[in-house]
């Protein structure tokens, strides 16, 4: 075998990225990190977020054994290790000369309301689910004001019975969670373009897109092909912060819209009547109009799974692929064993247990 080797330089600019998020006991936040290059000491000022805009000091640098830890006063590139005082950092999140950011590639496809005795306090119980949070982001935990509901979201029905016994032994109290909400979204499969058109007394504002599907799983794309003669770079740039700035729902279920490109084309300004938010407006008529041209597709989600059992159970578990609208593979047959890869909708799945 080759093993791979990594040249890491002590002296260069500290740089690194939080890979893990814990709490310990008294609720203080720990930040586990691997340098990439430099040192970093007690009492250092960490810069970090989007934009270089947070800075924060370094109060205790952990060396972590399993659950046990020694503290030392600085660490060299390479290593792994955990601090306090990083209390605004986010899993993923590149720290001092790192700029980048690991996304997560598991995407949850359930929703669920946490459900409590009224007796206890709901701020306590958001606060609570925000700390679970923060160590595993996919839970995008959400608070709902018109239903005054908290909302997390979960890959499967089996991961609100670990939760449920997390939030038992973490903070001593029990909650439940109501029935799980399938995370549908939609996108389209031909080419329109939309107009927005903002115009009540004293506002003005003009976009025009184009909306064409773009990669299944690539998410919101957007090109610029506006000339600065029709609409200052200010304004363009703008535009494209309101299709990045929210979700953006379909019109067939409401749900979020997903692998379309967009384009703006042109747009229109005037400087005595534009004021603030009034891109916004017409940005969001642009897309809707656009939408209720195109043919649009409700993309349900899917498992992808791997199932081994014993031989004499293959019969069952194909059986219950089958019965549950899913697809799989040839069977792979070793000694006594069967493994079957395949994936099915989550419709049908996510109670399914063998």
């Amino acid at each position: 075998h080759i093993l791979t080797y990594t040249d890491y330089s002590d002296e260069e600019e500290f740089s690194g990225y939080v890979y893990k998020i814990r709490h310990d006991e008294q609720g203080t936040k720990i930040a586990y990190i691997k340098a990439l290059s430099g040192r970093l000491r007690i009492r250092d000022e960490v810069y970090h977020g989007d934009n270089d805009e947070i800075c924060e000091k370094i109060s205790q640098i952990r060396i972590y054994n399993g659950d046990r830890f020694v503290t030392t006063d600085e660490v060299l590139a390479g290593e792994l290790f955990a601090v306090i005082g990083l209390n605004q950092v986010k899993v993923g999140q590149g720290l001092g000369g790192f700029k980048g950011k690991y996304d997560f590639k598991m995407i949850p496809t359930l929703r669920s309301k946490v459900v409590f005795d009224n007796t206890l306090n709901t701020k306590d119980i958001l606060k609570y689910f925000k700390i679970l949070e923060a160590e595993d982001p996919a839970l995008n935990v959400i608070w709902d004001e018109n239903l005054q509901e908290i909302h997390v979201h979960i890959m499967g029905t089996i991961q609100l019975e670990v939760l449920k016994k997390l939030v038992e032994e973490r903070f001593n109290i029990e909650i439940d969670f109501g029935p799980s909400e399938i995370l549908y979204k939609e996108t389209i499969d031909n080419q329109v373009i939309g107009y927005g058109h903002f115009e009540p007394l004293g506002h003005y504002a003009e976009v025009h897109l184009k909306l064409e599907p773009a990669k299944r799983g690539s998410g919101i794309l957007f090109e610029n092909l506006c000339h600065a003669n029709d609409l200052s770079t200010g304004n363009q740039n703008l535009i494209r912060s309101h299709i990045y700035e929210k979700p953006h729902n379909g019109i067939l279920t409401g749900s979020p819209i997903t692998d379309i490109k967009v384009t703006l084309l042109t747009g229109r300004g005037d400087n005595m009547h534009t004021k603030g938010g009034d891109f916004r407006e017409a940005t969001y008529r642009s897309l809707r109009q656009g939408l209720e041209q195109a043919n649009n597709l409700l993309l349900e989600p899917y498992y992808k799974f791997k199932i081994q059992v014993e031989l004499d159970h293959m019969g069952r578990v194909i059986s219950d692929i089958q019965r549950l609208h899913g697809f799989f593979d040839t069977p792979e047959i070793l000694d006594d064993r069967v493994i079957v890869t395949g994936r099915g909708p989550i419709a049908t799945f996510m109670d399914y247990y063998m």
